[in-house]
């Protein structure tokens, strides 16, 4: 058995719109959103009475997909990673690769985010930086230098 691919990363959000706002300014093209309930999602997810809208991004002219979600049933709960069950807000961090760090910084701080540091070198390979997006999510910005 061969994984075929990574297809997607789920982050747990509380207010789908901001979120969606915040990854599309990032560069990232929104696909599609629905709504996600019924039998089936439950016995997924692991949750009675699930109730959630999803929306599906994509990297342009790329294969990497990034999938928010919002729960209305149960209520999103913040406790942590590990253990902690399907609904939970937030995520350690996603990375992107970007072709210009401080104009993308710049941009996306129009839909609140912040530096949670500095925007660092790495060598001469990489100019590097962490940002506190919508519902605390760290996105991680990487410019390939040279």
């Amino acid at each position: 058995m061969v994984i075929q691919r990574l297809d997607n990363v789920g982050i747990v959000v509380a207010d789908l719109d901001a979120a969606i706002a915040f990854f599309v300014e990032l560069g990232m093209e929104l696909e599609g959103r629905t709504p996600i309930e019924g039998a089936w999602a439950q016995s997924v997810v692991g949750l009675d009475e699930m109730r959630s809208e999803i929306a599906m991004l994509r990297v342009p002219d790329g294969p990497g997909r990034l999938e928010l979600a919002s729960y209305r049933s149960p209520a999103p709960v913040d406790v942590g990673l590990g253990t902690a069950p399907s609904n939970t807000l937030g995520l350690h961090r996603v990375m992107f690769a970007v072709d210009d760090i401080d104009d993308t910084v710049e941009r996306l701080r129009g839909h609140g985010a912040e530096l949670v540091g500095e925007i660092a070198r790495f060598e001469d390979a990489y100019r590097l930086c962490y940002l506190r997006g919508p519902e605390g999510i760290i996105v991680a910005l990487a410019e390939e230098l040279g």
